[in-house]
């Protein structure tokens, strides 16, 4: 029946299906979950009954009137500060590797691999390194004379415990953000380099003055997943310590868990869910001011 239409007329029905289909997937999948997650968080419903009662802004009161709620939103902040550290790690061996070094792909390859692992995998594996008795890092500063660090609980000192877990992230993500910095370094053209070796700059000048500007988008991609991973990080915690030594890990996401699981407080924790979706917007638009700011 299609082939009786004239061109125009199959061109534009077939634009016209290509555009409607992936659109009515997205509003089904995304916009439409979106916009029932916002119609919940001004009601009270225990995620059973049929009732729902609208309760207005209560539900965001409670979000912010509440440090037990809002609060964990600090736990979050030592996966931030090893992210940062994370990617000036990425940039530094992707500069590395980007070099004819011998055996630099064997060495790309090791240092990806843990992305691919999954991260409920990585928690147990991990279980066992910070294990306070039997791990394997402790063994290692004890055989290495640092009796006093070889007793540390790692995963039972609400002082570090956070910045134990993100270190795991760093050694898992890392590798990932290294192959988008190298990506980025390969893309720049020789040329520039050999013109300034002919003009005596040196290996930092080099750096500074051509690398970084030219991978400059591409550090702020990976700063925009740093910074989202970091405010929503839930596997490596909740398996390793859950939320614990006295919730001084629990982070926002399991908060939002524990809320409408636990507790079947589907509106607070649907109020919940839409504070951590304006808080990862305003962070990052904050952050893109900032380095568009040092783009200009």
């Amino acid at each position: 029946m299609l082939s009786k239409l004239s061109f125009q007329t199959q061109k534009k029905v077939i634009l016209i299906c290509f555009i409607t289909i992936p659109l009515l997937l997205l509003f089904t999948f995304a916009y439409y979950p979106a916009l029932e997650l916002l119609r919940l968080s001004f009601m009270k419903w225990n995620g059973v009954s049929a009732n729902k009662e609208w309760i207005g802004f209560a539900n965001y009161v409670e979000v912010f009137s509440n440090p037990d709620i809002f609060g964990v939103f600090k736990h979050n902040f030592a996966y931030f500060v090893v992210g940062i550290i994370q990617n000036m790690l990425a940039l530094f061996f992707a500069v590395i590797l980007n070099t004819k070094l011998r055996g630099r792909n064997g060495f790309r390859l090791l240092l990806f691999l843990p992305y691919i692992l999954n991260g409920v995998a990585v928690a147990y594996l991990f279980g066992y390194v910070y294990d306070t008795t039997n791990g394997s890092l402790n063994a290692l500063l004890g055989s290495l004379g640092f009796e006093q660090l070889s007793q540390t609980s790692w995963l039972g000192n609400k002082d570090f415990v956070n910045y134990t877990l993100a270190s795991v992230g760093l050694w898992r993500f890392m590798g990932f953000n290294m192959v988008i910095y190298l990506g980025a370094l390969q893309s720049i053209p020789s040329d520039l380099y050999e013109a300034a070796s002919i003009d005596g700059a040196n290996a930092w000048q080099k750096f500074s003055k051509i690398t970084l500007p030219n991978i400059y988008k591409i550090i702020e991609l990976n700063l925009f997943l740093t910074v989202t991973g970091a405010l929503e990080v839930f596997d490596l915690p909740f398996v390793l310590t859950k939320g614990g030594p006295a919730g001084a890990s629990e982070t926002f996401v399991m908060k939002i868990i524990e809320t409408a699981f636990q507790f079947n407080n589907y509106g607070l924790a649907s109020a919940m869910s839409v504070v951590l979706l304006l808080f990862v917007v305003i962070v990052l638009s904050i952050q893109r001011y900032l380095l568009s700011r040092g783009d200009d």
